[in-house]
Protein backbone atom coordinates (compact mmCIF):
# COMPACT_ATOMS: atom_id res chain seq x y z
CA UNK A 1 0.00 0.00 0.00
CA UNK A 2 1.33 3.31 -1.12
CA UNK A 3 0.32 6.84 -0.47
CA UNK A 4 0.69 9.60 -3.35
CA UNK A 5 0.27 13.36 -4.03
CA UNK A 6 0.45 14.35 -7.76
CA UNK A 7 -0.58 18.06 -8.30
CA UNK A 8 0.19 21.35 -9.50
CA UNK A 9 -0.57 24.92 -7.90
CA UNK A 10 0.27 28.55 -7.28
CA UNK A 11 4.21 27.62 -6.86
CA UNK A 12 4.52 25.05 -10.03
CA UNK A 13 2.31 26.26 -12.57
CA UNK A 14 1.41 29.06 -14.45
CA UNK A 15 -2.26 30.26 -13.94
CA UNK A 16 -3.31 29.62 -17.89
CA UNK A 17 -2.38 25.94 -17.08
CA UNK A 18 -4.28 25.78 -13.42
CA UNK A 19 -7.33 26.97 -15.32
CA UNK A 20 -7.59 24.63 -17.98
CA UNK A 21 -6.35 21.55 -14.42
CA UNK A 22 -9.63 22.59 -12.64
CA UNK A 23 -12.33 20.34 -12.09
CA UNK A 24 -15.97 21.65 -11.83
CA UNK A 25 -17.66 21.83 -8.72
CA UNK A 26 -20.35 19.93 -10.13
CA UNK A 27 -18.77 17.40 -11.66
CA UNK A 28 -16.02 16.46 -9.12
CA UNK A 29 -17.80 13.72 -7.85
CA UNK A 30 -18.08 12.06 -10.66
CA UNK A 31 -14.57 12.70 -11.42
CA UNK A 32 -13.59 11.10 -8.18
CA UNK A 33 -15.34 8.21 -8.54
CA UNK A 34 -13.61 7.78 -11.91
CA UNK A 35 -10.53 8.34 -10.30
CA UNK A 36 -11.11 5.34 -7.83
CA UNK A 37 -12.05 3.31 -10.55
CA UNK A 38 -8.19 3.56 -12.53
CA UNK A 39 -6.30 0.43 -12.12
CA UNK A 40 -3.83 0.11 -9.21
CA UNK A 41 -5.82 2.73 -7.81
CA UNK A 42 -7.48 2.00 -4.20
CA UNK A 43 -8.70 5.14 -3.44
CA UNK A 44 -9.15 8.63 -4.12
CA UNK A 45 -9.56 12.55 -2.99
CA UNK A 46 -9.29 15.50 -5.57
CA UNK A 47 -8.87 18.96 -4.10
CA UNK A 48 -9.36 21.28 -6.69
CA UNK A 49 -9.06 24.94 -5.93
CA UNK A 50 -8.20 28.72 -7.63
CA UNK A 51 -4.53 27.64 -6.48
CA UNK A 52 -4.12 24.30 -6.98
CA UNK A 53 -4.85 20.36 -8.07
CA UNK A 54 -4.43 17.40 -6.42
CA UNK A 55 -4.90 14.17 -6.64
CA UNK A 56 -4.11 12.21 -3.22
CA UNK A 57 -4.25 8.12 -4.05
CA UNK A 58 -3.96 5.08 -2.59
CA UNK A 59 -2.30 3.14 -5.14
CA UNK A 60 -0.85 -0.77 -4.97
CA UNK A 61 2.50 -0.09 -6.85
CA UNK A 62 3.86 3.38 -6.66
CA UNK A 63 4.72 3.25 -10.63
CA UNK A 64 1.83 2.21 -11.53
CA UNK A 65 -0.25 4.96 -9.54
CA UNK A 66 1.96 7.17 -10.80
CA UNK A 67 0.84 6.10 -14.18
CA UNK A 68 -3.08 6.00 -14.12
CA UNK A 69 -2.86 8.95 -12.15
CA UNK A 70 -1.25 11.14 -15.39
CA UNK A 71 -4.04 9.01 -17.54
CA UNK A 72 -6.61 10.13 -15.47
CA UNK A 73 -5.79 13.75 -15.97
CA UNK A 74 -5.06 13.40 -19.64
CA UNK A 75 -8.28 11.68 -20.46
CA UNK A 76 -10.34 13.49 -17.88
CA UNK A 77 -9.29 17.18 -19.44
CA UNK A 78 -8.84 15.66 -23.21
CA UNK A 79 -5.25 17.01 -22.60
CA UNK A 80 -2.37 15.46 -23.49
CA UNK A 81 -0.07 14.42 -20.71
CA UNK A 82 2.63 16.26 -22.41
CA UNK A 83 1.27 20.06 -21.61
CA UNK A 84 1.24 19.29 -17.78
CA UNK A 85 3.41 16.54 -16.35
CA UNK A 86 6.26 18.67 -16.38
CA UNK A 87 4.47 21.11 -14.20
CA UNK A 88 3.52 18.46 -11.78
CA UNK A 89 4.67 17.59 -8.48
CA UNK A 90 4.87 14.05 -6.88
CA UNK A 91 5.02 13.00 -3.31
CA UNK A 92 4.87 9.71 -1.78
CA UNK A 93 4.47 8.12 1.30
CA UNK A 94 5.31 10.99 4.38
CA UNK A 95 6.42 13.25 2.06
CA UNK A 96 2.66 12.95 0.54
CA UNK A 97 1.52 12.79 4.28
CA UNK A 98 3.24 15.71 5.41
CA UNK A 99 1.78 17.73 2.17
CA UNK A 100 -1.37 17.76 2.99
CA UNK A 101 -0.98 18.24 6.93
CA UNK A 102 0.93 21.54 5.48
CA UNK A 103 -2.01 22.23 3.32
CA UNK A 104 -4.75 22.04 6.12
CA UNK A 105 -2.41 24.22 8.47
CA UNK A 106 -2.19 26.63 5.67
CA UNK A 107 1.56 26.70 4.88
CA UNK A 108 1.39 25.92 1.47
CA UNK A 109 -1.06 28.43 0.58
CA UNK A 110 -0.47 31.65 -1.44
CA UNK A 111 -1.04 33.56 2.17
CA UNK A 112 0.12 31.45 4.64
CA UNK A 113 -1.85 30.55 7.43
CA UNK A 114 -5.09 31.20 5.61
CA UNK A 115 -8.46 29.20 6.09
CA UNK A 116 -10.12 29.21 3.38
CA UNK A 117 -8.32 25.86 2.21
CA UNK A 118 -9.28 23.36 5.81
CA UNK A 119 -12.85 24.02 4.50
CA UNK A 120 -12.10 23.06 1.15
CA UNK A 121 -9.98 19.79 1.99
CA UNK A 122 -13.06 18.85 3.94
CA UNK A 123 -15.30 19.43 1.21
CA UNK A 124 -13.10 17.08 -1.14
CA UNK A 125 -12.67 14.46 1.36
CA UNK A 126 -16.93 14.61 1.39
CA UNK A 127 -17.10 14.46 -1.65
CA UNK A 128 -15.06 11.62 -1.94
CA UNK A 129 -16.34 9.44 0.58
CA UNK A 130 -19.99 10.21 -0.90
CA UNK A 131 -18.61 8.49 -4.53
CA UNK A 132 -17.58 5.53 -2.60
CA UNK A 133 -13.63 6.68 -3.39
CA UNK A 134 -12.33 6.28 0.23
CA UNK A 135 -11.59 3.43 2.36
CA UNK A 136 -9.84 2.62 5.73
CA UNK A 137 -6.61 4.81 5.07
CA UNK A 138 -8.16 8.00 3.68
CA UNK A 139 -10.45 7.99 6.25
CA UNK A 140 -8.14 7.74 8.78
CA UNK A 141 -5.46 10.56 7.21
CA UNK A 142 -8.01 12.68 5.98
CA UNK A 143 -10.00 12.93 9.56
CA UNK A 144 -6.67 13.48 11.32
CA UNK A 145 -5.51 16.24 8.75
CA UNK A 146 -9.01 17.94 8.92
CA UNK A 147 -8.57 18.16 13.07
CA UNK A 148 -5.08 18.90 12.92
CA UNK A 149 -6.35 21.89 10.89
CA UNK A 150 -8.60 22.84 13.33
CA UNK A 151 -5.73 22.90 16.17
CA UNK A 152 -3.50 25.01 14.24
CA UNK A 153 -5.80 27.88 14.12
CA UNK A 154 -7.09 27.47 17.42
CA UNK A 155 -3.72 27.27 18.64
CA UNK A 156 -1.58 29.85 16.78
CA UNK A 157 -1.94 33.26 15.61
CA UNK A 158 -0.86 31.70 12.06
CA UNK A 159 -4.14 32.99 10.36
CA UNK A 160 -4.98 36.27 12.39
CA UNK A 161 -2.71 38.88 10.85
CA UNK A 162 -3.17 40.81 7.80
CA UNK A 163 -0.35 40.15 4.90
CA UNK A 164 -2.55 41.69 2.01
CA UNK A 165 -2.88 45.12 0.95
CA UNK A 166 -7.16 44.59 1.17
CA UNK A 167 -7.08 42.85 4.04
CA UNK A 168 -4.50 45.08 6.00
CA UNK A 169 -6.70 48.26 4.92
CA UNK A 170 -9.78 46.35 7.47
CA UNK A 171 -7.49 45.61 10.29
CA UNK A 172 -5.61 49.09 10.40
CA UNK A 173 -9.83 50.56 10.13
CA UNK A 174 -10.54 48.10 13.33
CA UNK A 175 -7.98 49.54 15.22
CA UNK A 176 -8.90 52.83 14.42
CA UNK A 177 -12.84 52.08 16.04
CA UNK A 178 -13.99 50.31 18.26
CA UNK A 179 -16.62 48.36 15.92
CA UNK A 180 -17.15 48.60 12.18
CA UNK A 181 -20.81 47.57 12.17
CA UNK A 182 -22.04 51.45 12.64
CA UNK A 183 -19.67 52.94 10.66
CA UNK A 184 -20.20 54.53 6.81
CA UNK A 185 -17.29 53.83 5.10
CA UNK A 186 -17.04 54.82 1.65
CA UNK A 187 -15.05 53.06 -1.38
CA UNK A 188 -13.47 54.63 -4.33
CA UNK A 189 -13.16 52.31 -7.20
CA UNK A 190 -14.50 49.41 -8.20
CA UNK A 191 -11.21 47.14 -9.37
CA UNK A 192 -10.19 43.93 -7.82
CA UNK A 193 -8.56 45.38 -4.84
CA UNK A 194 -12.07 47.58 -3.68
CA UNK A 195 -13.67 44.56 -4.52
CA UNK A 196 -11.42 42.53 -2.15
CA UNK A 197 -11.85 44.96 0.55
CA UNK A 198 -15.62 45.11 0.28
CA UNK A 199 -15.53 41.34 1.04
CA UNK A 200 -13.31 41.61 4.26
CA UNK A 201 -15.49 44.72 5.55
CA UNK A 202 -18.32 42.36 4.72
CA UNK A 203 -17.09 39.75 6.86
CA UNK A 204 -17.52 42.36 10.21
CA UNK A 205 -21.08 43.10 8.49
CA UNK A 206 -20.10 46.45 7.58
CA UNK A 207 -21.92 48.37 5.05
CA UNK A 208 -20.24 49.84 2.23
CA UNK A 209 -20.99 52.64 -0.26
CA UNK A 210 -18.93 52.32 -3.63
CA UNK A 211 -18.79 55.21 -5.90
CA UNK A 212 -17.09 54.78 -9.18
CA UNK A 213 -16.85 56.74 -12.55
CA UNK A 214 -18.28 54.08 -14.33
CA UNK A 215 -21.60 54.10 -12.33
CA UNK A 216 -22.60 50.64 -13.69
CA UNK A 217 -19.82 49.18 -11.94
CA UNK A 218 -19.83 50.03 -9.00
CA UNK A 219 -23.65 49.09 -8.77
CA UNK A 220 -22.39 45.79 -9.57
CA UNK A 221 -19.99 45.59 -6.88
CA UNK A 222 -22.16 47.28 -4.36
CA UNK A 223 -25.23 44.83 -4.88
CA UNK A 224 -22.62 41.65 -4.15
CA UNK A 225 -22.10 43.24 -0.88
CA UNK A 226 -25.73 44.55 -0.40
CA UNK A 227 -24.46 48.18 0.11
CA UNK A 228 -25.20 51.27 -1.78
CA UNK A 229 -23.72 52.62 -5.35
CA UNK A 230 -23.85 56.25 -6.30
CA UNK A 231 -22.41 57.69 -9.25
CA UNK A 232 -19.21 59.70 -9.12
CA UNK A 233 -20.27 63.20 -9.39
CA UNK A 234 -21.94 63.17 -5.72
CA UNK A 235 -18.64 62.18 -4.51
CA UNK A 236 -18.25 65.63 -2.13
CA UNK A 237 -21.80 64.62 -0.96
CA UNK A 238 -21.41 61.45 0.04
CA UNK A 239 -17.89 62.12 1.78
CA UNK A 240 -19.92 64.57 4.21
CA UNK A 241 -20.73 61.83 5.82
CA UNK A 242 -18.06 59.54 5.60
CA UNK A 243 -16.30 58.05 8.55
CA UNK A 244 -13.60 55.97 6.24
CA UNK A 245 -12.75 55.93 2.84
CA UNK A 246 -10.64 53.78 1.42
CA UNK A 247 -9.35 54.94 -2.30
CA UNK A 248 -7.91 52.18 -4.84
CA UNK A 249 -9.34 53.92 -7.99
CA UNK A 250 -6.91 53.05 -11.39
CA UNK A 251 -7.09 56.82 -11.81
CA UNK A 252 -3.31 58.98 -13.29
CA UNK A 253 -4.65 62.20 -10.91
CA UNK A 254 -5.91 62.80 -7.85
CA UNK A 255 -9.13 62.16 -7.40
CA UNK A 256 -9.55 63.67 -3.80
CA UNK A 257 -7.96 67.14 -3.51
CA UNK A 258 -7.46 69.22 -0.27
CA UNK A 259 -9.63 72.02 -1.56
CA UNK A 260 -12.52 69.47 -1.55
CA UNK A 261 -11.40 68.25 1.84
CA UNK A 262 -11.31 71.97 3.00
CA UNK A 263 -14.90 72.35 1.80
CA UNK A 264 -16.28 68.91 3.27
CA UNK A 265 -14.64 70.09 6.61
CA UNK A 266 -16.74 73.01 7.16
CA UNK A 267 -19.67 71.14 7.90
CA UNK A 268 -18.74 68.12 9.92
CA UNK A 269 -17.18 67.88 13.75
CA UNK A 270 -16.07 64.60 13.38
CA UNK A 271 -12.31 63.37 12.10
CA UNK A 272 -12.28 62.04 8.94
CA UNK A 273 -9.93 58.71 7.93
CA UNK A 274 -8.47 57.96 4.55
CA UNK A 275 -6.72 54.60 3.43
CA UNK A 276 -4.99 55.38 -0.06
CA UNK A 277 -4.22 51.68 -1.19
CA UNK A 278 -4.12 53.13 -4.75
CA UNK A 279 -0.68 53.92 -6.56
CA UNK A 280 -0.58 56.30 -8.09
CA UNK A 281 -1.94 57.79 -5.11
CA UNK A 282 -5.70 58.84 -4.92
CA UNK A 283 -5.96 61.68 -1.96
CA UNK A 284 -4.06 64.16 -1.94
CA UNK A 285 -1.20 63.66 0.64
CA UNK A 286 -1.21 67.23 2.00
CA UNK A 287 -4.61 66.72 3.64
CA UNK A 288 -2.63 64.65 6.46
CA UNK A 289 -1.55 68.39 7.81
CA UNK A 290 -5.30 69.29 8.08
CA UNK A 291 -7.04 69.03 11.25
CA UNK A 292 -9.44 66.18 12.19
CA UNK A 293 -8.33 64.33 8.73
CA UNK A 294 -5.94 61.16 8.81
CA UNK A 295 -4.96 59.69 6.05
CA UNK A 296 -3.06 56.48 5.84
CA UNK A 297 -1.14 54.85 2.50
CA UNK A 298 0.50 51.98 0.63
CA UNK A 299 3.85 52.63 3.05
CA UNK A 300 1.29 52.50 6.22
CA UNK A 301 0.09 49.34 5.07
CA UNK A 302 3.07 47.76 4.00
CA UNK A 303 4.70 48.14 7.20
CA UNK A 304 1.47 45.93 9.13
CA UNK A 305 1.56 43.40 5.76
CA UNK A 306 5.50 42.98 6.61
CA UNK A 307 5.35 42.77 10.21
CA UNK A 308 2.30 40.06 10.58
CA UNK A 309 4.38 38.19 7.46
CA UNK A 310 7.23 37.91 10.47
CA UNK A 311 4.62 36.64 12.61
CA UNK A 312 2.86 33.97 10.80
CA UNK A 313 6.50 33.05 9.93
CA UNK A 314 7.30 32.48 13.55
CA UNK A 315 4.09 30.66 14.12
CA UNK A 316 4.47 28.34 10.93
CA UNK A 317 8.07 27.19 12.14
CA UNK A 318 5.73 25.95 15.34
CA UNK A 319 3.13 24.13 12.83
CA UNK A 320 5.97 22.25 11.12
CA UNK A 321 7.33 20.57 14.27
CA UNK A 322 3.88 19.47 14.88
CA UNK A 323 3.47 18.08 11.33
CA UNK A 324 6.01 16.05 11.99
CA UNK A 325 4.43 14.65 14.82
CA UNK A 326 1.36 13.84 13.21
CA UNK A 327 2.80 12.04 10.22
CA UNK A 328 4.77 9.55 13.06
CA UNK A 329 1.46 9.23 14.91
CA UNK A 330 -0.75 8.33 11.24
CA UNK A 331 1.95 5.60 10.07
CA UNK A 332 1.99 4.39 13.58
CA UNK A 333 -1.33 3.83 13.10
CA UNK A 334 -0.63 2.10 9.89
CA UNK A 335 1.73 -0.22 10.91
CA UNK A 336 -1.00 -1.01 13.00
CA UNK A 337 -3.61 -2.29 10.87
CA UNK A 338 -1.86 -5.58 9.90
CA UNK A 339 -1.95 -5.96 13.85
CA UNK A 340 -5.39 -5.42 15.13
CA UNK A 341 -6.80 -8.15 12.64
CA UNK A 342 -4.63 -10.42 13.63
CA UNK A 343 -5.03 -9.82 17.39
CA UNK A 344 -8.67 -10.24 16.67
CA UNK A 345 -8.43 -13.25 15.05
CA UNK A 346 -6.55 -14.74 17.79
CA UNK A 347 -8.56 -13.82 20.23
CA UNK A 348 -11.86 -15.02 18.44
CA UNK A 349 -9.64 -18.63 17.72
CA UNK A 350 -9.16 -18.75 21.60
CA UNK A 351 -12.74 -17.44 22.66
CA UNK A 352 -13.85 -20.69 20.23
CA UNK A 353 -11.80 -23.39 21.72
CA UNK A 354 -12.55 -21.99 25.36
CA UNK A 355 -16.13 -22.44 24.24
CA UNK A 356 -15.92 -25.85 22.72
CA UNK A 357 -14.23 -26.73 26.06
CA UNK A 358 -16.91 -25.47 27.96
CA UNK A 359 -19.44 -27.39 25.87
CA UNK A 360 -17.49 -30.53 26.24
CA UNK A 361 -17.11 -30.31 30.52
CA UNK A 362 -20.83 -29.24 30.60
CA UNK A 363 -22.09 -32.38 28.45
CA UNK A 364 -19.32 -34.28 31.05
CA UNK A 365 -20.50 -32.95 34.13
CA UNK A 366 -24.48 -32.15 33.42
CA UNK A 367 -24.66 -31.66 37.54
CA UNK A 368 -21.99 -28.79 37.64
CA UNK A 369 -24.49 -25.46 38.89
CA UNK A 370 -24.71 -22.43 36.98
CA UNK A 371 -22.61 -20.72 39.76
CA UNK A 372 -19.83 -23.49 39.12
CA UNK A 373 -20.15 -23.17 35.65
CA UNK A 374 -19.67 -19.37 35.82
CA UNK A 375 -16.38 -19.62 37.96
CA UNK A 376 -15.27 -22.05 35.07
CA UNK A 377 -15.52 -20.00 32.47
CA UNK A 378 -13.83 -17.56 34.33
CA UNK A 379 -10.79 -19.11 34.87
CA UNK A 380 -10.79 -20.44 31.52
CA UNK A 381 -10.65 -17.08 30.21
CA UNK A 382 -7.89 -16.10 32.29
CA UNK A 383 -6.03 -18.92 31.29
CA UNK A 384 -6.16 -18.03 27.90
CA UNK A 385 -5.33 -14.34 28.23
CA UNK A 386 -2.41 -15.18 30.22
CA UNK A 387 -1.36 -16.84 27.26
CA UNK A 388 -1.82 -14.81 24.89
CA UNK A 389 -0.47 -11.70 26.48
CA UNK A 390 2.93 -11.99 25.48
CA UNK A 391 2.47 -13.12 22.00
CA UNK A 392 0.12 -10.26 21.65
CA UNK A 393 2.86 -7.60 22.99
CA UNK A 394 5.63 -9.65 20.99
CA UNK A 395 3.63 -8.93 18.05
CA UNK A 396 2.74 -5.34 18.33
CA UNK A 397 6.72 -4.72 19.16
CA UNK A 398 7.43 -6.07 16.03
CA UNK A 399 4.96 -4.35 13.77
CA UNK A 400 7.32 -1.68 13.29
CA UNK A 401 10.26 -3.92 12.01
CA UNK A 402 11.64 -4.08 8.37
CA UNK A 403 10.45 -7.73 8.33
CA UNK A 404 7.12 -6.62 9.03
CA UNK A 405 5.24 -8.32 6.65
CA UNK A 406 6.89 -11.43 6.96
CA UNK A 407 6.65 -11.81 10.69
CA UNK A 408 3.08 -10.95 10.21
CA UNK A 409 2.62 -13.71 7.82
CA UNK A 410 4.07 -16.13 9.89
CA UNK A 411 2.34 -15.09 12.75
CA UNK A 412 -0.72 -15.91 10.96
CA UNK A 413 0.37 -18.85 10.01
CA UNK A 414 2.34 -20.60 12.60
CA UNK A 415 -1.54 -19.80 14.96
CA UNK A 416 -3.32 -20.85 12.06
CA UNK A 417 -5.88 -18.14 11.69
CA UNK A 418 -6.53 -17.95 8.00
CA UNK A 419 -10.32 -19.00 7.96
CA UNK A 420 -10.63 -16.38 11.14
CA UNK A 421 -9.15 -13.64 9.35
CA UNK A 422 -11.20 -14.25 6.25
CA UNK A 423 -14.53 -14.06 8.50
CA UNK A 424 -13.42 -10.77 9.67
CA UNK A 425 -12.34 -8.59 6.43
CA UNK A 426 -15.24 -6.96 4.53
CA UNK A 427 -14.23 -6.46 0.47
CA UNK A 428 -13.30 -2.85 1.12
CA UNK A 429 -10.72 -4.20 3.68
CA UNK A 430 -9.44 -6.98 1.44
CA UNK A 431 -8.91 -4.48 -1.13
CA UNK A 432 -6.45 -2.22 1.02
CA UNK A 433 -5.42 -5.33 3.38
CA UNK A 434 -1.62 -4.48 3.48
CA UNK A 435 -1.05 -8.19 5.01
CA UNK A 436 -3.04 -9.64 1.39
CA UNK A 437 -0.59 -7.59 -0.52
CA UNK A 438 2.01 -9.56 1.82
CA UNK A 439 0.60 -13.02 1.18
CA UNK A 440 0.80 -12.75 -2.19
CA UNK A 441 4.37 -10.79 -2.29
CA UNK A 442 5.76 -13.78 0.22
CA UNK A 443 3.84 -16.58 -1.69
CA UNK A 444 5.79 -15.36 -5.33
CA UNK A 445 9.04 -15.54 -3.19
CA UNK A 446 8.26 -19.14 -1.97
CA UNK A 447 7.60 -20.33 -5.63
CA UNK A 448 10.45 -18.83 -6.84
CA UNK A 449 8.36 -15.82 -8.67
CA UNK A 450 10.23 -12.77 -6.51
CA UNK A 451 10.96 -10.18 -8.90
Amino acid sequence: MHILTIGLNHHSAPIELRERLTFSENRLKMAVSHLRNMKSILEGVIISTCNRMELYIVCDQLHTGKYYSKVFLESWFDLPKEEFQKYLYIKQNEQAVQHLFCVVAGLDSLVIGETQILGQVKTAFFTAREAEATGTIFHKLFQQAITFGKQVHSRTGIGTNAVSIGYAAVELARQLFDRLDDKKVILLGAGKMAELTAKHFAAYQTKTTVLNRTFTRAKKMAERFQGDAYPWDRLEEILQEADIVISSTSSSELVVTRDQIESILENRESPLFFIDIALPRDIDPSVQEMEHVFLYNLDDLKGIVDQNKSLRAQEAEKVSEWIEEEVKKFYEWVQMLGVVPLISALREKALTVQEEVMQRIERKLPELTEKEKRVLRKQTKSIINQLLRDPIIRLKELSTSPRQEEILYLFQHIFALEEYMDQQHTTQDKKVSSLTMMRKKLDQHQLGGAR
